[in-house]
């Protein structure tokens, strides 16, 4: 059980590492934004304390990075999907003032900040930004599943 756990932990650490490294490379000349007007961007350390006070994430990567591993309790809503649309995310989080946290993979990655400017467009009024998303999730230590 152990080595098993251990085997997993090397590997989503490699993943992260693999996601950061190949991603930069990728999007080297247009990384994501910074900030998302309208939304408040966060660090992983706020991140985990919205996670501790029962803020919703909802993870717009691809299944196969979504398999890898996610935030505990994240929605899995893929851009271009039909589940990604304003009546899944109302149907998780109850209300259009819960606290919804966009994320994904990065500064390379551009999903989360999509999802933000969507989320707001859709009227809810509560969103962040974790635009370093799940890789610094994993550096900071915090639970993942």
């Amino acid at each position: 059980m152990r080595q098993a756990l251990g085997k997993r932990y090397f590997v989503l650490a490699l993943f992260a590492i693999l996601s950061l490294f190949y991603g930069q490379q990728l999007y080297a000349g247009n990384p994501s934004p910074v900030s998302v007007q309208g939304a408040t961007s966060v660090t992983a350390d706020e991140a985990r304390q919205l996670w501790l006070q029962g803020a919703f994430f909802v993870d717009p990567r691809s299944v196969a990075d979504w398999e890898a591993g996610r935030i505990p309790g994240a929605l899995h809503m893929e851009r271009g999907k039909p589940i990604y649309n304003p009546q899944t995310v109302l149907d998780y989080v109850g209300s259009k003032d819960a606290p919804i946290v966009a994320y994904c993979n990065a500064e390379a990655c551009h999903r989360a900040a999509h999802l933000a400017k969507d989320l707001l467009n859709w009227g809810f009024t509560n969103v962040y930004y974790f635009r370093l998303g799940y890789p610094e999730w994993l550096r900071t230590g915090s639970p993942f599943e």
